[in-house]
């Protein structure tokens, strides 16, 4: 179990943006999911993303690690930003396209 956890951690350390998911960018798995992804590709930057579904291990670790019980989850600079609501709500008031681009400019 330490062995995901672990890398649960790299993956969050080495991806300046990295989205956990059900399904991929390409065919998400769920609502949430889908709006995660059409929020991020709004945003204009490249973001890595790890299929939950397909990794059973990383859907049943993650929630532990960031204390947040469901997916999507969206981890930006190693810290957790929260789910489809809290991205929606940033993603309308501009804050997450601005927190997206500083990141991937930086």
């Amino acid at each position: 179990m330490s062995d995901i956890i672990s890398e649960l951690k790299q993956q969050i350390a080495d991806n300046r943006i990295i989205l956990f998911m059900k399904g991929t960018p390409e065919h998400p798995q769920c609502g949430f999911s889908s709006r995660a992804v059409q929020m991020l590709k709004a945003c204009g930057e490249p973001f890595a993303f790890v299929d939950v579904l397909a990794e059973p291990e990383v859907r049943a670790n993650l929630p532990r690690i960031a204390n947040w019980p469901t997916f999507p989850q969206l981890f930006v600079n190693g810290e957790l930003v929260g789910g489809c609501d809290i991205m929606m709500e940033m993603y309308q008031s501009g804050e997450l396209k601005k927190l997206i681009q500083e990141v991937a400019n930086s």
